[in-house]
């Protein structure tokens, strides 16, 4: 099942607008990879899976496109994305 827009953008203050667009978006991208990635692995049509792949791959470089953006927009997420690779980091050693 694919993510619904999970607020009302007209409901957000126009100062936050930027950034919920772009988790939006986010969100959009990353369902497109996971629909993809689950008909490729579906198929036994190489050809099928083989463009289903690179257009699950190209997605991919749209999530790092959108995230760069957001983490221009929203500093708290740089710091809370720090602090979560710290902890796994930490668990992982």
């Amino acid at each position: 099942m694919l993510s619904q827009i999970p607020i009302k953008l007209e409901k957000v203050s126009k100062r936050h607008l930027d950034r919920e667009i772009l988790r939006v978006a986010v969100i959009a991208e990353l369902d497109a990879i996971s629909l993809y990635e689950q008909l490729a692995a579906a198929t036994d049509n190489e050809a099928i899976k083989k463009i289903l792949l690179d257009v699950a791959k190209e997605e991919k470089m749209h999530v790092g496109e959108f995230q760069t953006l957001l983490l221009k927009e929203d500093k708290q997420q740089v710091e809370e994305l720090e602090k979560g690779k710290e902890e796994v980091e930490e668990i992982l050693e």
